[in-house]
């Protein structure tokens, strides 16, 4: 049974979804807090998940871990607010899409430990994808810690932090991608005649069978667009026209500005 009492502060959409999956992992209610900033969330989600609702000071004293899953633009104001009120040693896990943990540093006392931590959307169904960094007072028994808590969502990659960007814009946002293709493919399946829910049950499988085909079988994702696309058959015809209309160029220019956005998101937050 885990041992850290956890405060995830700034319980939103990021929060709940980090709080949910700690709670189906096992994680008891009891060494759960949040803080909300309106009442009536919080008593949602005491209601809904049996967790504490506390203020951000009672969070800083009583926690041994505080997940700061604010929005990016609202972490300087609650720094400012709890920062120093944080004792020597506390561990602050970030989802705060963009932060560096620098920006933590500035505002913690000295030697805090801070990991940064980008997780998505398919936590939800414990198949988030989740990158975690250590700041430069974190040692790997802090990024452990931090594993302990998203393990259990799905995969967790430690990566240098300096990469992080690079995560935000592939995995972190990445779920939408996937989203506006399949919205496309149906769209496109009921141009060609198909039913809505027909096209959308094909695609939403076929998209299942092939992540699971790449996961599972170590193939480079090349070898198995190969063995699908026969001489002068439909899906070469089919790749043509992607490629004409530039979709390998657009996904580059897309992720490059997902990227340039989580720069620009901690360039403004400073």
């Amino acid at each position: 049974m885990p041992k850290h009492t956890v405060a995830v502060i700034g319980a939103g959409k990021i929060g709940e979804l980090v709080l949910s999956g700690l709670l189906r992992s096992g994680w008891p209610a009891s060494r759960l807090l949040v803080t909300v900033r309106r009442g009536a969330r919080g008593e949602e989600l005491a209601e809904k998940y049996g967790v504490t609702v506390v203020d951000n000071a009672e969070a800083v004293s009583r926690a041994d871990i505080l997940a700061i899953a604010v929005k990016p633009q609202d972490a300087a104001a609650l720094l400012e607010q709890i920062g120093s009120k944080v004792p020597e040693g506390k561990l602050v896990v970030s989802l705060c899409a963009g932060l560096p943990t620098s920006f933590f540093a500035a505002r913690l006392p000295e030697g805090t430990p801070v990991v940064r931590v980008m997780t998505n959307t398919p936590a939800l169904v414990d198949q988030a994808m989740t990158a975690i960094s250590a700041g430069p007072h974190a040692n790997g028994e802090h990024l452990a810690i931090a594993e302990e808590m998203f393990q259990p969502l799905g995969v967790t990659l430690r990566v240098p932090e300096s990469q992080q960007d690079a995560v935000t814009a592939l995995s972190g946002s990445g779920p939408a991608y996937f989203y506006l293709l399949v919205e496309a493919m149906v769209d496109a399946g009921i141009l060609l005649g198909l039913p809505r829910q027909v096209a959308h049950e094909l695609i939403v499988q076929t998209a299942i069978g092939s992540a699971v085909m790449l996961r599972d079988s170590g193939e480079h994702p090349v070898k198995l667009r190969e063995a699908v696309t026969s001489p002068a058959g439909t899906t070469i015809s089919a790749i043509r026209e992607l490629e004409k209309h530039g979709v390998r160029a657009a996904l580059l220019s897309a992720l490059e500005a997902a990227r340039d956005r989580a720069r620009e998101i901690a360039d403004q937050a400073r």
